[in-house]
């Protein structure tokens, strides 16, 4: 999943952006909603994490111009206003959830993984595909009743792949989600993560449609 990061603490930032990407997402980080709004109408993101307090205003007010335009990408808000009538505020600008600082890494990265099943419509998804099961929640996966252990990029393909399943999903659209502004994509990434994710889960799995994509739980190739 591609996340943008909105947040001008330095250190906050880093440890922020240092930990979602180790789960297998992409981080684009801003520290200024002139910067973030430009990413926003740039590029199809899948959660942001939005900061209050920054250089050039309020986050309320990004995120109420993104509700206005009728933009309903989940947001996550981060701040250090712990009074109910921030909570209360950020909720009904728009948010879906709200975070106050200090908070735990751990707790964000699960708060992360609720959101973006929520909007995908599987709250607690486990996912079936002849004998693999594969459950989002706890990125957890079996076939045949025994545990495959998947990286956190292979992990990071499958749900860019579930979130339209039995669709067909661009390499670019899969590359989007691997990968931030600046980073150097290798040209065979997704090739290697899928036949990796081949081998642990068996051929049928993914199934590749020549000049177009990667399609998860299709009909015959």
């Amino acid at each position: 999943m591609r996340v943008l990061l909105v947040e001008d603490e330095r250190p906050l930032g880093q440890a922020v952006q240092e930990h979602i990407a180790a789960a297998g997402h992409a981080v684009d980080w801003m520290q200024t909603l002139a910067d973030a709004d430009v990413a926003l109408r740039t590029v199809d993101y899948g959660l942001v994490l939005l900061d209050l307090h920054l250089p050039d205003g309020s986050g309320l007010d990004l995120l109420a111009a993104l509700r206005r335009r009728g933009d309903q990408r989940p947001v996550i808000i981060l701040t250090a206003r712990d009074q109910i009538r921030d909570r209360i505020a950020g909720l009904n600008a728009g948010a879906d959830d709200y975070l106050v600082k200090p908070f735990d890494l751990d707790e964000l990265q699960a708060r992360v993984a609720a959101v973006a099943r929520r909007y995908a419509g599987n709250p607690n998804p486990v996912f079936r595909i002849g004998d693999v099961a594969l459950d989002l929640a706890h990125r957890q996966a079996w076939r045949d009743g025994t545990v495959a252990e998947l990286t956190a990029r292979e992990w990071a393909v499958l749900e860019r792949l579930l979130q339209r399943p039995n669709a067909v999903v661009p390499k670019a659209q899969i590359e989007e989600a691997l990968y931030p502004f600046g980073a150097e994509i290798e040209s065979n990434t997704v090739e290697v993560h899928v036949s990796n994710l081949r081998r642990k889960l068996g051929p049928e799995v993914i199934r590749t449609k020549r000049g177009l994509g990667y399609q998860i739980g299709g009909g015959a190739a």
